[in-house]
């Protein structure tokens, strides 16, 4: 089961201000991404459930998180259907983000008090998501929407939180239009775990990559308005 409530996710998700996203096949370099990524200064991270016997993989790296990394809280992404969910929450799943939304999801996260985020690209979406208890909505692809369309839903819906996946940089430029128009937090892939760092297993780098980002948010949030 969870090791944090839902509530302890949404503070992490709204204090760090980014969710590493993260999927690869073999357990050992899922590890030191992992261990890079809190070395950096995240406690928070997604794994992306896209590859056959994922759920293998997740359960060693929740294992290890659980073992060697205090306080770091893992999710899983990529989730399409309720049985899928069910059984990363057996695994310890702390959260649960979908592509799309799906009540059957919600349901079952709901009946085991596991913060569960839905993919949504209209404000119907997100406002059915909201009244099945969503707490921060995924703005999924973000980059067909863009901060344009977070600053409209905040407008009449200041309340509803956002987290854009896709369509997320490093630059600063980027990270800066996302906060000021109000999002909560940013899911981020390959921009911030690239294809390169994986293959030249540069840790180190990653770690630095890791923190630099989230101090940069850090000063935008503060700045913003």
């Amino acid at each position: 089961m969870a090791n944090y409530t839902r509530l302890e996710v949404v503070s992490v998700m709204r204090n760090s201000g980014m969710v590493p996203l993260f999927y690869h096949p073999n357990i050992e370099l899922g590890k030191q991404v992992l261990k890079a990524c809190f070395d950096g200064g995240a406690r928070i991270l997604e794994f992306t459930a896209r590859g056959d016997f994922a759920f293998e993989v997740f359960s060693e790296l929740n294992k290890y998180a659980l073992a060697k990394l205090p306080g770091m809280v893992l999710g899983v992404g990529s989730i399409t259907d309720a049985p899928a969910a069910s059984l990363f929450v057996q695994m310890g799943a702390n959260f649960i983000v979908t592509p799309s939304l799906r009540e059957d999801i919600a349901l079952l996260c709901n009946r085991r008090k596991v913060l569960w985020s839905p993919g949504c690209g209209s404000l119907t979406e997100i406002n059915r998501a909201e009244e099945l208890g969503c707490e921060i909505i995924k703005l999924f692809p973000g980059s067909t929407y863009g901060p344009g369309f977070v600053k409209a839903i905040k407008g009449p819906q200041p309340w509803t939180s956002m987290m854009p996946t896709g369509g997320v940089s490093t630059e600063e430029s980027n990270l800066r239009a996302w906060f000021d128009a109000g999002v909560t937090c940013v899911g981020m892939g390959s921009n911030l775990i690239s294809k390169e760092i994986l293959e030249k297993k540069d840790f180190d780098g990653l770690a630095r990559n890791v923190e630099r980002v989230l101090n940069l948010i850090k000063t935008i949030k503060q700045q913003s308005p």
